[in-house]
């Protein structure tokens, strides 16, 4: 698809890109740049919604929690530990002592 920057520095969108993203008039876009590509994102409406879940992934087997806790307090719980009782280090064989 192309398009044709108007005198005012205005895009028409195509057709086709708006209905595939659901763009409709009024709707605000992200504008990014990066390595000479001109990227438009559609802005979410909620940020919070459109995060939620995001890398939920990572943390899947991050420990077995608690009642009521969550993987993550429990991974957290784990290196706190950790921390607390270092694992005694291997002895340096280029060290005299």
């Amino acid at each position: 698809m192309r398009v044709k920057v108007s005198k005012r520095h205005q895009v028409a969108l195509p057709s086709r890109a708006r209905q595939h993203l659901g763009i409709a008039a009024g709707d605000r876009l992200l504008v990014d740049v990066q390595d000479n590509l001109l990227i438009l994102l559609p802005e979410p409406a909620d940020y919070t919604a459109r995060l939620a879940g995001l890398h939920a992934g990572l943390w899947a087997g991050a420990g077995t929690p608690a009642r009521g806790e969550s993987a993550g307090a429990a991974y957290l719980a784990q290196e706190r530990a950790a921390w607390r009782n270092p694992a005694p280090s291997d002895p340096n064989p280029d060290d005299p002592a």
